[in-house]
């Protein structure tokens, strides 16, 4: 493996809405890490979402190169088709999910990122094992409250932060250099699975 972090990720939702959970698979030359985390009532393109999302908030220095492989279209196809572009310029009018797209594109244009699309239940290893690991947290929890999108579904205009409860890089953390580790190796088990 060359000096690029490869980023595998999936998302669910059982019932959609329902509940669901993110989960992504983070691969480097000196590094592995699993991140995975549940919510109660969420949709499977949010899930698929902030997969990409808490993946790349868990790399500890910017301008890494990052291979990120996606069995999700609307994210692959909105960020390589520039719909994304449109979307910013029109001020989300009438599109979903706009506080997560806000913070994906903070922290997409913090690294040199290619997004892929692979086929979901192809027997590619670390796309199955990060379905595992949604799939999993999906039925075991415990799980957390999208409340942005449960805010939405209710109705209300009381628009809350849709940030996890823990944080998993700080943006102060001091550059890593491509012989230090570039992703996070915390063993704390809140931030590696919340699920397990």
């Amino acid at each position: 493996m060359g000096n690029f972090i490869q980023v595998y990720t999936d998302g669910a939702a059982s019932g959609n809405p329902g509940p669901g959970a993110y989960a992504a698979v983070l691969q480097a030359k000196n590094g592995y890490k699993e991140l995975v985390h549940g919510f109660r009532k969420t949709t499977n393109n949010r899930m698929e979402l902030w997969a990409v999302i808490a993946a790349l908030e868990a790399l500890k220095a910017q301008q890494q190169e990052v291979r990120i492989y996606s069995d999700s279209r609307y994210v692959v196809d909105a960020v390589e088709k520039r719909w994304l572009h449109t979307w910013i310029q029109n001020g989300f009018k009438n599109k979903k999910n706009p506080d997560l797209w806000q913070r994906f594109w903070k922290v997409y244009n913090q690294h040199k990122v290619t997004l892929t699309w692979v086929k979901g239940h192809a027997n590619i290893p670390l796309n199955e094992r990060c379905d595992q690991l949604a799939t999993k947290c999906i039925k075991t929890g415990p799980w957390d409250i999208d409340t942005v999108y449960e805010n939405e579904i209710a109705g209300s205009t009381n628009k809350g932060s849709s940030s996890p409860p823990f944080t998993l890089l700080n943006n102060t953390s001091p550059k890593a250099s491509p012989h230090q580790a570039i992703i996070d190796s915390s063993t704390n088990p809140s931030i590696r699975h919340i699920c397990t």
